[in-house]
């Protein structure tokens, strides 16, 4: 009897989480023609972009342990399509910055890349994406071997570091940060926790 496919290993639901991540895009492409996002809309795009690529990054750690934990649902494919749109908008967050926010004066960039906390904790991690972006396809996975999964765990250190910028970059209310540092230290433990219970359940069958 052939084995069944799992949950989600289906094109209907790759094309329906595929759409469902570029909806932030949508909505911000709404947002600010309309005059939705206050009084300083760069400010508040630059926000809205970054908590959305830190938004994917922790979705995808979650979705290893998950995985493990039930591995009928069929996750394991997206991991890489929300790492790569967390990519996508980490680097409209950084180009609303360069072109919009400093209008492309690189004296100023360098100057707050150098001097203020949080930019420069956020260009690292941009700069610890890039190759995880680079690298992100079977051929990569193919050529790099053992040293693929070395290197994608760079994806570990960004995200810590994202949720740093944005702690540093929040001037008064520091809960949501806050949070999302718990909940990125809550993910780092499932993993060798879910790893642990998926290698007892395999030896008890």
């Amino acid at each position: 009897m052939a084995a069944r496919r799992p949950w989600l290993a289906n094109r209907p639901a790759w094309w329906l989480i595929f759409l469902a991540q570029l909806a932030p895009l949508i909505y911000l492409a709404w947002a600010i023609p309309t005059h939705q996002l206050g009084y300083e809309p760069v400010v508040d795009s630059l926000r809205f972009l970054g908590d959305t690529a830190l938004y994917l990054l922790l979705i995808g750690l979650a979705v290893t342990p998950v995985q493990r934990l039930w591995p009928r649902a069929g996750l394991i494919d997206y991991r890489r399509m929300a790492g790569l749109y967390a990519f996508f908008y980490a680097s409209l967050h950084i180009l609303l910055w360069v072109i919009i926010d400093r209008q492309l004066d690189l004296a100023a960039i360098w100057e707050d890349v150098v001097e203020r906390e949080h930019i420069t904790f956020g260009a690292i991690a941009f700069l610890l994406l890039v190759p995880l972006a680079i690298t992100s396809s079977r051929g990569w996975m193919r050529r790099l071997g053992r040293r693929w999964k070395m290197l994608h765990r760079l994806v570990y250190p960004a995200t810590a570091l994202v949720v740093l910028h944005y702690f540093l970059s929040v001037k008064f209310d520091t809960r949501t940060p806050i949070i999302l540092a718990v909940l990125l230290l809550l993910l780092f433990l499932a993993r060798p926790i879910t790893r642990w219970l998926a290698e007892r359940g395999r030896r008890s069958d």
